[in-house]
């Protein structure tokens, strides 16, 4: 179980799925996800055996964060990111489950998304992933270092970082030639920071401890510090080990610099 708290805390599960804004109810839904499309309301996965995931097999769970298709058959909006998702280990998405099967079931049923037609087609997702989703799991890079792989696993699956640092085509899918290269349009509508290490436009200028202290205290090199989502995100990151600070770290300052605007 320690485990599963530790790895749902990495995915950020309860940043989405928790209406804190709105005084709601830990894992149980109803966030609102502003995007290009339209918005977006996160469902409950809480253990409620009607409104929430206590029926989900391990399977059908795993099938949602693989693939990105819903126990009825149909498709997730990649709102949620199943495309970075997918490459969680299944020992990994196994623990999460049952992390939140451990969560007290709260019984609160799912708020319609507000998409205008055609993209509440779910249908046409079946499209979207031919073009753009590559099924997982994770693979490491054998010619790498260990630090390396735990860093890569972390920023491209569990805490999917790439969701929202790297820009997005007209149809909503990230650009892999640009990964982790910021975006003007983030969530919200909200600018998002270039993070490859290019010195210019990104990271590139930063020490590895420089990234850990971010991670860990949401200080950047300049004495500010985060806001908006990302100090959502540092709640997280100061609660990973040191080590995964530190293989992050490593991580982006392995990718590719990418030049971009300020």
């Amino acid at each position: 179980m320690v485990r599963g708290a530790y790895l749902a805390v990495a995915a950020g599960c309860a940043d989405c799925h928790t209406d804190a804004k709105n005084g709601g109810r830990p894992y149980a839904g109803g966030r609102a996800l502003t995007t290009p499309f339209g918005t977006f309301y996160a469902p409950n996965i809480t253990p409620d055996l009607d409104t929430g995931i206590g029926r989900w097999s391990d399977a059908q769970f795993l099938n949602a964060l693989r693939e990105g298709v819903r126990p009825d058959g149909s498709n997730y909006f990649p709102v949620f990111p199943y495309p970075s998702f997918a490459k969680i280990t299944d020992d990994d998405a196994r623990a999460i489950k049952a992390y939140l099967f451990a969560q007290p079931p709260v019984r609160q049923s799912n708020r319609a998304h507000d998409v205008g037609f055609p993209f509440s087609w779910r249908f046409l997702q079946n499209g979207w992933k031919l073009l753009f989703f590559s099924p997982g799991p994770f693979r490491p890079a054998p010619e790498r270092g260990e630090a390396y792989n735990r860093g890569a696993y972390l920023v491209t699956a569990l805490a999917h970082c790439g969701e929202c640092h790297t820009p997005r085509n007209w149809f909503g899918a990230t650009e892999p030639s640009r990964f982790l290269a910021g975006t003007s349009h983030g969530p919200d509508g909200k600018a998002v920071p270039n993070i490859t290490p290019d010195p210019e436009s990104g990271i590139g200028n930063w020490s590895g401890d420089d990234i850990v202290t971010l991670l860990k205290d949401g200080q950047t090199p300049d004495f500010d510090f985060v806001g908006g989502a990302m100090a959502e995100v540092v709640k997280n990151t100061t609660r990973l080990t040191n080590m995964d600070r530190r293989a992050i770290a490593v991580f982006l300052q392995s990718v590719p610099a990418v030049r971009s605007p300020r």
